[in-house]
């Protein structure tokens, strides 16, 4: 009844292929967008900014980043974490070297040099993949973490070896540091996360998008209707290094306030990568399914039984979260290796027949 498609027609293959080919999915996004910048911001507490909003909407991006390597490439990454760190990295060096830079574009210019690691530890998927693959970008994971801690210029000689945010104005408006307002980071990360949402969305329903595709599922015969896998690899990860570049200084400027490099080791690549898999590999909308998830679930642990006068330690929330988390994956890869996307497109493909069983 609420998807009811009569009288919506399809008189050409334009509006076939449309982005909603049904005028309620329009509505449904518009209605989540009205959420996500008018109601959260005027309604939102400082606890939910930074607990949830501002984590969901970056840990989905860092997913997204993922997500396109792994579930639209089918090139297996387990270094998401040094990525992002390499985002960090690069936005402190560039904010402290020149103060003058707006923040924003400081941002977006991290994930540069994210993507030009990323391109370069990408190199040995021309040569292997599969589970050799997730080892050598498990490398790249350590090698960076290892070079984040022992290259002191990156943090500028700080005896702490870690890095901290300064306060950084946009308009004459605080965005990031400890002067920074929740509510002007929370806008900052949206508006950032909806632009590169929107890229992705048109990266993947493009010819690059199919190239990919092609090349997860079958390499070879892509390689023999005349693919070049070399360009199809590495633009995926380069574009899969660049939203995860961008995501890391996101995470680290809008978020934590400071890092050390222990920060982006093993276990963040793999929150990340449960994310994606609980979410739904090769979905946009699985990750911010999936982060939504996974970030509120602790949260829920934590303050649900309080509300019922139950009391619950701190150890036994993570035991019970880290469980939880466990078998959804187990889950997920054993009945619905589609993730949450699927269970959200079955209950779509119900609510448009209903009330008939077929």
């Amino acid at each position: 009844m609420l998807y009811r498609t009569a009288g919506q027609f399809k008189t050409s293959y334009t509006a076939d292929q449309a982005l909603f080919p049904i005028r309620q999915d329009a509505y449904l996004l518009g209605i989540i967008l009205i959420f996500a910048w008018v109601v959260f911001p005027l309604t939102a507490s400082e606890f939910t900014f930074q607990t949830l909003l501002i984590p969901i909407l970056i840990y989905s991006l860092a997913a997204m980043g993922l997500n396109i390597l792994t579930g639209y490439a089918g090139q297996l990454s387990l270094g998401t974490a040094a990525f992002m760190g390499v985002g960090a990295y690069a936005c402190y060096k560039m904010v402290t070297i020149m103060p003058w830079m707006n923040p924003v574009v400081a941002i977006l210019l991290s994930g540069v040099f994210s993507a030009g690691v990323g391109v370069a530890f990408g190199i040995p998927s021309l040569r292997i993949k599969g589970f050799y693959l997730a080892i050598a970008t498990l490398a790249a994971q350590f090698f960076l973490v290892w070079l984040f801690e022992k290259w002191a210029w990156l943090y500028n000689y700080n005896a702490s070896g870690a890095i901290q945010v300064p306060n950084l104005q946009m308009f004459g408006v605080y965005i990031a540091g400890p002067q920074a307002d929740s509510m002007v980071q929370y806008f900052v990360v949206l508006g950032i996360v909806t632009l590169l949402t929107v890229l992705c969305i048109n990266l993947t329903r493009g010819n690059l998008g199919r190239t990919w595709k092609a090349t997860r599922d079958m390499d070879i015969a892509a390689e023999l209707i005349g693919i070049n896998l070399m360009k199809s690899k590495l633009t995926a990860f380069m574009v899969s290094s660049y939203i995860v570049g961008v995501a890391g200084a996101l995470f680290v400027f809008m978020w934590r306030g400071a890092a050390e490099p222990n920060l982006f080791d093993i276990p963040l690549s793999f929150r990340i990568l449960f994310i994606a898999i609980i979410g739904g590999l090769g979905s946009i909308l699985g990750n911010y399914l999936g982060a939504i998830l996974i970030v509120g679930l602790p949260v829920v642990l934590n303050t649900l039984p309080q509300a019922l006068g139950i009391p619950v330690s701190s150890a036994m929330v993570e035991h019970l979260n880290i469980m939880i988390i466990g078998s959804l994956i187990i889950f997920f890869l054993i009945i619905e290796p589609h993730g949450l996307a699927r269970l959200w497109a079955l209950i779509r493909e119900k609510l448009i027949i209903w009330p008939f069983p077929y």
